[in-house]
């Protein structure tokens, strides 16, 4: 009986993952709480119907700039990804899970870096918030997921 679900990481290409799209279009179905890094935001991408590609040149290192399009700031971020998720950047999308938006954008190529949804406490992002021994921009991302998990049990926050 969990409060939310963490999707990490990969490896992998998330077209061939069709068991956990499954499984997380269920979750959301439930309306859980989910938070997807990495993989986990392609697999998110995927269950909310969008398709994912190859990058001609996937994205690695620290210090990659992701603009956050809802606070407007900048992120510096940490990357290790291969695959994108092609999502539209220009409005809100809606979904059977309801309406959502892109979060946030790399700026060095416009690749979509985060979803959110709006009816459903989901949200993902391509970075990595977790990684250590560089920036901390993106911790708050943590914080927003416990946040989501306390108001769907009826948790107050603390």
């Amino acid at each position: 009986n969990p409060d939310g679900v963490f999707l990490s990481n990969g490896p992998g290409d998330p077209a061939t993952m069709t068991e956990v799209i499954t499984l997380v279009r269920a979750l959301m179905d439930l309306k859980m709480p989910l938070f997807g890094i990495c993989f986990g935001h392609q697999i998110i991408g995927r269950a909310l119907g969008f398709d994912t590609y190859k990058l001609p040149f996937g994205h690695r290192g620290i210090n990659q700039p992701v603009k956050n399009l809802k606070s407007g700031k900048v992120e510096i971020t940490a990357h290790n990804h291969g695959f994108a998720v092609a999502a539209p950047v220009e409005m809100n999308f809606n979904t059977v899970y309801g309406a959502g938006y892109v979060s946030h954008l790399c700026l060095n190529d416009g690749v979509v870096e985060g979803l959110e949804l709006l009816e459903t406490p989901v949200f993902s992002v391509q970075y990595h918030p977790e990684a250590a021994a560089g920036p901390h921009d993106a911790t708050y991302l943590f914080d927003h997921f416990v946040e989501l998990m306390e108001k769907s049990s009826g948790k107050a926050s603390s």
